[in-house]
This record gives C-alpha cells, sequence and structure tokens, in this order.
C-alpha cells in the first residue's frame, strides 16, 4: 500500500494507493478518518489504515488512472534539504566534497505537488531543478542511533528541489533565500511505504535505487543511493542531534545532479519503484 492525497470536489483527500486495486479514499475506509494525511502519520494511524484497505472489498477503490493527485500534504512542521550529497554533482557546482552533511530548511510557502507549475523567480537569471529522494519520518525521533534510523521512517518519495542557482552563487550564506521561492519543492505524488520500497525488501534496500533528474523528456543526470557521501541513515541520525523529527516531517537527500529550467520545460524526478514526479515550468506573474 502506498499513501497519497487526491483532489475530491476541489479538495485535497488522503487516499490509499494499492497497486493492483486502484485508490480508496481514507473516509470510505474509516469512520473517523484523519481530516488529511498528515494527521494520519501525526496520529500513528498508518498501520490501521494500510488494514483496513486490505480487508476492503474492490467496490472501495477507484482505478488510480482516474483520480488526480496532488502534493501529500502542504504543512508538514520541516521539510529540509541536504546539499552536495553525491560527490558528483559536488563537482558540477565546483565544490569541495562536504565533512559533514549540509542541511537546509524550506518553507511550507515552497510546497506544491504534481503537474503544479515551478514559477521561477523574477530575481532569478538561473534556477534549477533537482531530483531527489525523500524520506518521510513516520515518528518523532531525537538522538537515535544510525542503526536506529530507518526504523523512524515511515516511506518515501520523490521530490523535486528548486534552488535559484545565481543568488546562491553570489555568497553561500544567501542559500535560505535561494532554496525558498514559491513553488520551490514538489513532492508526490504517492509516498511508497517502508514495506514496499524497491522489490519489498524494506527500507534496507534503499542503497539500490536510482534517482534521475529529466528534463523535457531527457535523462539529464542519474545515479544511485549507493553513491551518497552521506547515507539516509545516517542523514536522519545526523539530523535527530540537531534538531528533533516528527512524523510528516521530509529529508530531501540530495540530488544526482541540477538542470537549468526555464518556461516552457517540463522537468520530472524519476525513481524506478518508487514512483515519477513532474511538473512544468513558469514564469513568475
Amino acid at each position: 500500500m502506498n499513501l497519497a492525497s487526491v483532489v475530491v470536489e476541489g479538495a485535497a483527500a488522503p487516499a490509499v494507493v494499492d497497486p493492483h486495486r486502484g485508490v480508496a479514499i481514507l473516509d470510505v475506509l474509516l469512520s473517523d478518518a484523519p481530516a488529511g494525511l498528515l494527521g494520519l502519520f501525526e496520529a500513528d494511524r498508518v498501520d490501521e489504515v494500510c488494514r483496513a484497505a486490505r480487508r476492503a472489498g474492490d467496490e472501495a477503490f477507484v482505478p488510480a488512472g482516474s483520480v488526480t493527485f496532488t502534493a501529500p500534504y502542504h504543512r508538514p512542521r520541516k521539510v529540509w534539504g541536504i546539499g552536495l550529497n553525491y560527490v558528483e554533482h559536488a563537482d558540477d557546482l565546483a565544490a569541495p566534497v562536504p565533512d559533514e552533511p549540509v542541511i537546509f530548511l524550506k518553507g511550507e510557502h515552497t510546497i506544491i505537488g504534481p503537474g503544479e507549475p515551478i514559477p521561477v523567480p523574477r530575481q532569478s537569471r538561473r534556477t534549477t531543478a533537482e531530483a531527489e529522494l525523500g524520506l518521510v519520518i513516520g515518528r518523532e525521533c531525537r538522538d537515535v542511533s544510525e542503526a536506529q534510523a530507518l526504523s523512524y521512517v515511515a516511506g518515501v518519495v520523490p521530490v523535486l528541489d528548486q534552488t535559484a542557482e545565481d543568488i546562491l552563487e553570489r555568497n553561500p550564506r544567501f542559500l535560505t533565500r535561494a532554496k525558498n521561492f514559491p513553488g520551490f519543492f514538489s513532492f508526490g505524488p504517492q509516498i511508497v511505504l517502508a514495506g514496499q520500497v524497491g522489490d519489498g525488501d524494506g527500507l534496507g534496500g534503499l542503497s539500490g535505487l536510482e534517482v534521475m533528474t529529466v528534463l523535457n523528456g531527457t535523462v539529464h543526470r542519474r545515479n544511485t543511493v549507493a553513491n551518497m557521501r552521506f547515507s539516509p541513515a545516517y542523514l536522519v541520525s545526523f539530523s535527530s542531534q540537531v534538531m528533533p523529527l516528527y512524523p510528516g516531517d521530509v529529508l530531501s537527500t540530495g540530488t544526482p545532479g541540477a538542470v537549468r529550467v526555464r518556461a516552457g520545460d517540463v522537468v520530472e524526478c524519476r525513481i524506478p519503484t518508487v514512483g515519477e514526479l513532474r511538473n512544468p515550468v513558469v514564469d513568475q506573474r
């Protein structure tokens, strides 16, 4: 089972996605379902919902192709990203490979979902998009070890993280500004739960996932999680020693390569067995 939000009568509704039977709205599965997907994580009811979906009859589901997916949710406590986490991407930017994770935060105003436009801000002459693997925190953690870290991750999700790269190049201290224009964080369409990642081997198999940045249908850069400077488990552990991590928080683990985007482009994050996230690019109005 995967988790998602779909558009129902003009509003986002939390849903379960069964790859064989389709999409079931939470309200159909539970009489007291949370109002949104984030509430499901905060109430620690993911397992309950998955059990309800397995028990439900086929009539509870509609074909996945008949619904419109949107961002899983818009107001997590934190979205935080990791910079320069693939050695090859650091080379692209003529930047040294960091000895410790480079962490930055993004505001909720940056969040969009599949198919929504990424606006190129007026202040930037070179905006880039970066495909990344996102980790969704499933339960609160603080000061966890690397060995424990992945047990706190509920699932994974495709991410497109945008940067006003020319602003960042002027001064590395401009990172927060360069990362926080509206539409600069897209995620979805589905959160793939831990037991469904890859071949169903759980999050221990993350290292084999391939992340691709795709522009207008052409793969611009690809790499595997195994080639990260800092593994997903290390990133969760390290971050939890800086700040508490809460259910629904999203950690974006770094990109194999950024690509410059302009109005009229379509940019994608492709992660086989996890999903494809696609957004058009427009000029800021």
